[in-house]
């Protein structure tokens, strides 16, 4: 059974953002993190030729069975290419309407990133499933703790400065999963092709998810 973006995330509880100037091969990167237990993978747009890489990756899906999204879009235009290269889900730093515009049009998920009570109000109004919560490392576990008073049923997916010795904390605190960086794929690794370290690297992360 095929699985979506929110069963994939409630399963794993990680996704693995990469942020490398350079990605060796795209496809090996997805096998690696699949291998260790991460099926969902988010390129970035601060990444140059994105697009290629995610090309890459759709095109292997059935290698490697992870879903490959894009990060840090910031427009429309953005948007439209990146859905058009296959990417599976988009994911943006703050609220981006008209992002979330493209994503509803095309039927795409999306997460907004939000961190006031305000700006996760106005992700949910925009149609955003999962809120991003960036930067989750300033507002620590309880922060997200907090949110969910007010709304119970929000799916939330805190990034930035997550670690195996805080993850764990932020899952107990209510998260749907977390999103792991340069903890589990090193910029280095990622462009030299370090795959299995890499491997390595994400069953580290997930064992320390429990």
């Amino acid at each position: 059974m095929t699985m979506n973006l929110n069963q994939l995330l409630a399963a794993d509880r990680t996704l693995a953002v990469v942020r490398a100037e350079s990605i060796s091969d795209a496809a090996q990167l997805a096998s690696a993190l699949g291998r260790g237990g991460i099926r969902t993978l988010e390129l970035t747009f601060t990444t140059p030729n994105v697009l290629e890489h995610i090309r890459r990756v759709v095109e292997t899906s059935q290698d490697h069975g992870v879903m490959v999204g894009v990060g840090t879009v910031l427009t429309a235009a953005q948007a439209e290419s990146a859905l058009d290269a296959g990417a599976q889900f988009l994911v943006t730093p703050g609220l981006r309407p008209e992002v979330a515009k493209v994503a509803r049009e095309r039927g795409v998920p999306f997460s907004l990133g939000a961190l006031t009570p305000t700006e996760v109000a106005q992700a949910v109004d925009l149609g955003s499933e999962i809120v991003k919560i960036f930067p989750a490392r300033h507002v620590g576990p309880g922060y997200l703790k907090d949110l969910l008073g007010p709304f119970p049923e929000l799916k939330l997916l805190p990034s930035g400065g997550i670690n195996e010795q805080n993850a764990a904390e932020f899952l107990k605190a209510g998260a749907l999963a977390v999103c792991c960086g340069t903890s589990v794929v090193p910029p280095a690794l990622v462009a030299e092709g370090g795959w299995d370290e890499i491997t390595e690297r994400a069953k580290k992360f997930t064992a320390s998810l429990s």
